[in-house]
């Protein structure tokens, strides 16, 4: 870190490159705070939490995390299979959405605590993602076996759109936190895209770990991101 400062200082390095370093630093360092405990709900692995930043009625700081409710096994409404993704409406509470390998992603009503809404698909689901800011749109983007991103629209209730690029089953979807039409994916064909959903020629572009330096590459490993499988993404812009 003195390195990049000094560097910083002298004006021989970017700015942006010593924020990097710096968030990159401090996000390897976080731990787990040993002062704090969760009530043991699940009886089996857990693969995805998300936690209410609207109103925080669920997650209160406390010693002790107490479940608030439970959807049990012996719900009709309860997943077949491992759930992978779940999210909270971003503006309302009363709302979340959850998906998994039963190939289904579902929209619940914390009131009720039933589905209001079941998209079935016809392979596992990976992810799904709601975008923080959207204004303009209610779409969930949603990565599934299938190579095909799937947009399903929560005022209608239907899948609307799909956006083809990846040779393999999607396995992380992000909206951007800046731009609400901007989306991100990543795939097991080891390749990340960048799509803007209201043009239907393509990805905007396809990240590449080369930058374009081909004989790095291999002919049949243009513009990955990665050498293997990309498994989640997060954007900052």
């Amino acid at each position: 870190m003195l390195g990049f400062l000094a560097a910083r200082q002298a004006g021989v390095d970017d700015p942006l490159r010593l924020r990097r370093a710096e968030s990159t630093r401090r996000v390897l360092g976080l731990k787990l705070n040993p002062d704090r405990d969760v009530d043991r709900i699940h009886g089996n692995g857990i693969n995805t939490i998300d936690i209410d930043s609207i109103e925080g009625r669920y997650g209160k700081p406390q010693y002790t995390c107490k479940a608030v409710c439970t959807v049990g096994r012996s719900s009709r409404h309860v997943h077949k299979f491992s759930v992978e993704t779940v999210q909270w409406y971003p503006y309302d509470t009363g709302m979340f959405v959850s998906s998994s390998f039963d190939k289904t992603m579902k929209v619940w009503d914390t009131e009720t605590l039933k589905p209001a809404e079941v998209f079935e698909f016809e392979g596992n689901v990976y992810s799904h993602h709601l975008s923080p800011i959207a204004r303009k749109h209610s779409l969930i983007a949603v990565g599934t076996k299938n190579p095909k991103i799937q947009l399903c629209d929560l005022k209608s209730g239907s899948r609307i759109h799909v956006l083809q690029g990846h040779r393999a089953e999607v396995l992380s979807v992000r909206w951007s936190p800046r731009y609400e039409h901007i989306l991100a994916t990543a795939s097991a064909d080891s390749k990340v895209k960048v799509w803007d959903v209201r043009r239907a020629s393509g990805s905007l572009l396809t990240l590449d770990q080369h930058n374009g330096d081909k004989s790095k590459a291999s002919s049949e490993a243009v513009n990955t991101a990665h050498n293997g499988r990309v498994n989640g993404l997060c954007l900052y812009w």
